[in-house]
């Protein structure tokens, strides 16, 4: 059996639950205009509420999911929340389900955790565990979600070199004049900053863009969250 010391998902969940704690109810986050008691409810209804979660990622059902979190968010004391989410999801949970933790959650606890830690004073970016990269490295991909709607074509680009396409928009609505740069963009960062950048943290994300001046333009101009 993983301990939290082997599993990163594990170890991460133990970490952003230790960052709720210390920075405390109030505390501002990087996550949408959430405060710490905003972003603790998301994470207990999302693991424990499965009529709810589903409008985290359809817009149409977001109305309900926001209703359930203010509702938690006002009834549950900020440390049963914290500690709530810090004890794994509940038995009945699609999260409960062996591996879905590890597939569904790393990249989800990475980013809320950063979301806490950079939304304080002099904060610099963790070293990774290489087992913590590669695993955000392989959930990456999301990112063709998020940027679905970027008029230009991106790459992001690890320290390695290996790289991933994950917008193709200025095959189409670029090269049309469709509000799209003039070629491709390349974005070059640490995986961790890929994954804070490609999820709409692009203001804290350490990344270099490189490509011609008018596609960076468009991107940098361009919003997208997750």
């Amino acid at each position: 059996m993983s301990t939290p010391e082997d599993d990163p998902v594990r170890r991460e969940r133990g970490l952003l639950a230790g960052a709720l704690a210390e920075a405390g109810a109030d505390a501002p986050t990087r996550c949408g205009g959430w405060d710490a008691r905003d972003l603790a409810a998301h994470l207990v209804v999302r693991e424990g509420r499965p009529d709810a979660a589903p409008g985290i990622l359809l817009p149409p059902l977001a109305f309900y999911t926001e209703r359930v979190r203010r509702r938690t968010a006002r009834a549950v004391p900020f440390d049963r929340l914290v500690e709530r989410f810090r004890q794994g999801p509940p038995k009945l949970s699609p999260y409960a389900v062996p591996g879905v933790d590890k597939t569904a959650n790393g990249v989800e606890f990475f980013v809320h955790h950063e979301d806490i830690r950079r939304a304080g004073p002099d904060w610099e970016p963790r070293d990774l565990s290489g087992e913590l990269e590669e695993l955000l490295w392989r959930r990456i991909k999301i990112a063709r979600f998020v940027l679905r709607k970027v008029h230009v074509e991106v790459t992001l680009v690890r320290p390695d070199g290996r790289s991933v396409r994950v917008s193709g928009g200025a095959r189409g609505r670029g090269r049309s004049g469709g509000g799209g740069g003039s070629g491709p963009v390349r974005v070059h960062g640490a995986v961790g900053e890929l994954v804070l950048w490609a999820l709409g943290r692009t203001d804290v994300a350490k990344v270099r863009l490189t490509g011609p001046t008018d596609s960076v333009k468009t991107l940098t101009e361009t919003g997208w969250s997750l």
